[in-house]
């Protein structure tokens, strides 16, 4: 059968036997003879019912349907219907019957999945990524950390950390190395970074959040201006883009053999745009922004390909974000933490520290970017999210 866009489902394809290919947008189940399934591709949603009334649909369709992850890729077969009563939540009017349904479940499998060309040629690219990463900064005079991952306290802020029993004390999982980097240039260490485990217990379902990842952190004194820390990542970057494509050449046609995609888009010296100059670029496509705020997701896609149309790249640096708070123990307080849980932390700069500055990426993010992959679970060798444990 030839797959069905979910946008052109109208009223007028009713009784026809459709194939639609989405993403698990919500379940609904209702007993174990019914569950709905609202299935999304692009910016349109469908509602799809398997119900024991249907021919073909079985109680084990319905009860493995209801136990899906959300964001899981689907194909469904069935026959177009028209409600009685209209559907609200959906971006179509008409409903599909189920009468076939297919869902890739191989990272119940992951051993067997991981034993393909691309997914041996997409963990030999995120090897060398680490490799270079290191490579890069050592010979810049870096010092390689590795900083605790249970802590007294939230590093982020809010509510999306883990937390456990540390022999009867409240403990957390790290959010980020954030703290102790930081206390490192305290401690006079000039430059330094990690490639370490980062934990995140945000309920994100979305094809780039994962609840344990690998972050790449690097934090620096500065001596005269923070463009000194953009200079930096723009070299750094460029030369991992740059080592890929000379030493994976072989890894990067296996991958493209699955999952074709366009080589990444970069230039020699990284684009910088302030954020002003990045706001007055969405205002001007008619998207409406906080010039006091942050971008959102959607906004960051679309300034993504503005800057691609405009100025060919798909790697550039926003800067000069808008701050209003100033003070390092006003701006924990604001973020929802206990500045308690941070008090060495925050005596480490009472004790006198340079200029610096730092950022962070995750390892996961950048190999899906770079081989232009559509989830970031494809680059995670056992993935954790929201609702995986296993394997």
């Amino acid at each position: 059968m030839e797959l069905t866009q979910v946008g052109s489902l109208t009223r007028e394809l009713k009784d026809n036997e459709v194939l639609i290919r989405g993403r698990v947008h919500a379940i609904r189940a209702k007993g174990k003879k019914m569950a709905f399934l609202f299935v999304r591709e692009g910016g349109f949603t469908v509602q799809c019912l398997a119900s024991l009334q249907t021919e073909g649909v079985t109680y084990e369709m319905v009860n493995f349907i209801a136990k899906l992850n959300r964001e899981s890729i689907v194909d469904v077969i069935g026959v177009v219907s028209i409600p009685e009563n209209p559907i609200k939540g959906t971006t179509q009017e008409v409903e599909i019957l189920v009468t076939k349904f297919y869902c890739d479940t191989r990272l119940d499998f992951r051993v067997l999945d991981l034993r393909t060309p691309a997914n041996r040629g997409i963990f030999r690219i995120q090897s060398q990524v680490q490799s270079i990463f290191s490579q890069f900064l050592l010979s810049e005079d870096f010092v390689q950390i590795h900083t605790p991952k249970i802590l007294a306290g939230s590093s982020e802020g809010g509510s999306a950390v883990f937390t456990l029993n540390y022999k009867g004390q409240l403990a957390c999982l790290a959010q980020s190395p954030q703290l102790h980097k930081q206390m490192a240039i305290c401690a006079d260490f000039k430059r330094v970074f990690e490639i370490g485990h980062v934990f995140r217990a945000e309920d994100s379902y979305t094809h780039r959040h994962l609840c344990e990842f690998i972050g790449l952190d690097v934090e620096m004194e500065i001596k005269d201006h923070y463009s000194e820390l953009m200079d930096m990542v723009d070299r750094l970057f460029v030369t991992i883009f740059d080592g890929l494509n000379e030493r994976c050449g072989n890894e990067l046609e296996a991958v493209r053999k699955q999952y074709p995609f366009e080589p990444l888009r970069y230039t020699p010296n990284t684009l910088r745009l302030t954020f002003e100059e990045g706001v007055e670029m969405l205002k001007d496509a008619g998207v409406e922004v906080d010039p006091l705020g942050d971008l959102n997701t959607e906004a960051e896609r679309k300034l993504g390909q503005l800057v691609l149309e405009k100025y060919d790249t798909e790697f550039y640096i926003l800067h000069r974000f808008p701050l209003a708070l100033e003070l390092l123990e006003e701006r924990a307080k604001a973020c929802g933490i206990d500045v308690e849980t941070i008090s060495s932390y925050l005596d480490s700069f009472r004790y006198g520290v340079p200029p610096h500055g730092g950022f962070g990426a995750g390892l996961e993010r950048v190999v899906m970017l770079f081989c232009g992959l559509n989830n970031i679970r494809k680059t995670s060798l056992f993935p954790r999210d929201p609702r995986r444990l296993v394997p």
